[in-house]
């Protein structure tokens, strides 16, 4: 009976404070968070590109998810299967979230197939192609920071996070925890692999909610700007 008496009580103070250790687990994570850095400026809008949905598309007042499938989307799939499976599925729900990717005037058929691909069971409503001329691409891609080029064909493997004011958002400081106290060299992060599904599904994804966690703590009024590391603070050697 006494035995008894000893594990109901040990039971019951497993219950109590598991989830006050919980709670403490979460607090450290809470009290560290910083915003995800401003990588680049002054990013061009797509008001010129017309859309199959509407005339226009913008990304203005939207976080967005922006890549680029060029002369031949449809060679892109995995690229693209990714992105919708990884990102899309995972904030499709948020507010103000879209995904835009820019493809060249004249691949509508393309882009029809590689929506009955992608799409499979649903509408992807915040999913937009956006259609311009070569010389548009070109100039939209040039005001982004980035260490790869677009290709021949107008395309990358590659998606950037914009946000509502036109800033491109990425890491000013890629490495991980390890890496930090392994002192390996500082390197940047200024856009996300889509062929490299652990980029995508870790450091992507963490770097999209913590962008929807600095709007949300905005709108609360618990935001504090000046913790926001600037883009002054990166070098430039892609200028």
């Amino acid at each position: 009976m006494k035995a008894d008496k000893v594990k109901r009580n040990i039971v019951l103070g497993i219950l109590f404070f598991l989830p006050v250790a919980f709670l403490l687990m979460l607090y450290p994570a809470k009290h560290n968070y910083e915003p995800l850095n401003v990588v680049n400026e002054k990013v061009s809008d797509t008001k010129g590109f017309y859309t199959d949905r509407a005339d226009s598309i913008v990304l203005k007042n939207h976080i967005t998810v922006l890549g680029f499938l060029g002369k031949s989307p449809l060679d892109k799939m995995i690229s693209a299967s990714n992105l919708k499976e990884l990102v899309y599925d995972k904030f499709k729900g948020f507010k103000n979230f879209q995904i835009v990717i820019v493809v060249l005037e004249g691949t509508e058929e393309d882009v029809k197939a590689l929506k009955k691909e992608i799409n499979t069971y649903e509408d992807l409503k915040f999913w937009h192609y956006a259609f311009g001329t070569e010389g548009q691409i070109k100039m939209l891609f040039n005001t982004l920071k980035s260490k790869e080029r677009l290709s021949e064909d107008l395309s990358t493997n590659n998606v950037f996070i914009i946000d509502k004011d036109l800033n491109q958002r990425g890491r000013i400081d890629g490495r991980t925890e390890r890496e930090i106290e392994d002192k390996k060299p500082v390197f940047s992060v200024y856009s996300y692999n889509t062929i490299e599904v652990s980029e995508i599904k870790n450091m992507m994804s963490d770097d999209v909610r913590v962008l929807f966690t600095e709007y949300r703590q905005k709108r609360e009024g618990k935001f504090d700007d000046s913790n926001t590391r600037r883009s002054k603070e990166i070098n430039k050697d892609n200028e």
